[in-house]
Parts: C-alpha cells; sequence; structure tokens
C-alpha cells in the first residue's frame, strides 16, 4: 500500500557526526550555545531582548515558547548569527560570535548552499545532499521537483539542507506551523530521530503539546527568560 505524500515514513535510524566522541553520562557535556546578559533593541526604544542568559548543552532538544513578540525569533536569529546583539556576549560551539569575521559567520551556517561556498565540488555536494534526505526519509524524491512535493516533504527538505552541512545545533522556528496535523507529526518524529541521534535542536512553537513533548522548555516573555526547565530541574536536585 502507498503512502499519501504527507506521511513519509519515518527513518528508523538517523545517523549523526555528533554521536562520536560524546562524554560519558558522568561527565558534563560540551556547552553548544552560551548566551551571556544578550540585549537586542531596535531604534525607538523597542527592546527585544533584555538581559538573556541561558546555555545550551550537545545533545539537547529544546523547546522556546511564548506569546508573540516574546523575543523568541531575535534570540533564534542572535543563536543562528543573523542578527547580532546590541551589548552580551554569544558564544557558538565556541566560538565568540563578536570576534568573528563575516566569512567565519558564514562558516557557522554550514548548510547546503554553504558546502557550495566552502568549495565543496557537485559530486559530492550531491553525494552528501542525498545522504541527507535519505535520512529524513526522502530517498525516493530525489528527483523531485519543488512543486511536486507536499508541505510535509517541503519541510523536511528544509531540514536536510540543515543538517547536511553537520551544524553545531539545528535552529527549527515554527517547524510545524503552516503544516497539518499529519504532516506535522511526522516533521516532530524526525526532529526526535534527530534528537536521538544526537544532534543539539532548539524549537520555537506556539504549540502547547508539542513544547511540553520536549525534554526542556524555555519560556520567554518581554525579551526576558521567564521559566527554564533546565533551571527548575537543578533546583529540584
Amino acid at each position: 500500500m502507498t503512502a499519501p505524500a504527507d506521511a513519509v515514513e519515518t527513518p528508523h535510524t538517523v545517523e549523526s557526526p555528533h554521536t562520536v566522541g560524546l562524554p560519558s553520562a558522568a561527565e558534563p557535556l560540551p556547552t553548544v550555545v552560551e548566551l551571556e546578559s544578550v540585549t537586542r533593541s531596535y531604534p525607538g526604544g523597542v527592546a527585544a531582548l533584555d538581559g538573556v542568559s541561558l546555555t545550551v548543552r550537545r545533545g539537547e532538544l529544546t523547546a522556546i515558547v511564548g506569546p508573540s513578540g516574546s523575543g523568541k525569533s531575535t534570540m533564534l536569529n542572535v543563536i543562528g548569527t543573523l542578527d547580532l546583539p546590541t551589548s552580551g556576549s554569544v558564544t557558538i560551539d565556541g566560538h565568540d560570535v563578536a570576534g568573528l569575521s563575516d566569512r567565519q559567520l558564514s562558516a557557522l551556517d554550514n548548510v547546503s548552499y554553504g558546502l557550495l561556498y566552502n568549495g565543496v565540488g557537485q559530486r559530492e555536494r550531491r553525494e552528501r545532499a542525498a545522504v541527507a534526505l535519505e535520512s529524513v526519509g526522502l530517498g525516493h524524491r530525489l528527483d523531485h521537483r519543488p512543486h511536486e512535493l507536499s508541505g510535509g516533504e517541503k519541510q523536511r527538505v528544509a531540514i536536510a539542507r540543515a543538517v547536511v552541512g553537520e551544524p553545531a545545533v539545528l535552529l527549527a522556528d515554527e517547524p510545524t506551523g503552516a503544516l497539518d496535523s499529519r504532516s506535522g507529526a511526522a516533521v516532530m518524529e524526525l526532529i526526535h530521530a534527530l534528537h536521538a541521534a544526537g544532534t543539539t535542536i532548539l524549537v520555537i512553537t506556539h504549540d502547547q503539546a508539542i513544547a511540553a513533548s520536549l525534554p526542556r522548555r524555555v519560556t520567554m516573555l518581554d525579551g526576558r527568560i521567564q521559566s527554564d526547565s533546565a533551571a527548575l530541574l537543578e533546583d529540584a536536585c
């Protein structure tokens, strides 16, 4: 029986380079994202971020939640080096963003187009892209054009583009927002599979059910972190 286009079977195994060399359970995991007292202000006195401090360790799967205008997307843009903070420090995979050149910043965004910019040949680009598409369950759609893909499949392609360059962290801004419930569930299954394989993932979502299903939840309000389940867990211990 052929499955509907939106119900692409999620692969049972997703391999990730981040599983190699992980510390044992007794050792603290390396820090991948470190924000210290980060602010981001815009003309007119708008403070999108107001003294945000956040630590994300390798292999974490974290939901960033909060109402519209709370600063979620701005924080994700700062972490993804699409925007720079007004003050404070941002460290990504050991790199202080403030001290990086434009060329080095581009290297941090090492996704599919990054393979081209980094001088990877066409044959290797296609081979690595095929592996990434196989990993997200689209091995049977390698030769299809965008208009031949469903909404859920297009979102899987976006995830493949993000992971093909083996980034330190995968940033997902409302990955299920434009999808029907079935396609959204398939995308979240993929995100959980990537996490199980060792990928560090930050997910912005308005969906409380999705947020509740993730191991860590950071709630933002008015440009500040209102609560962090990781901090609550540490306090309980």
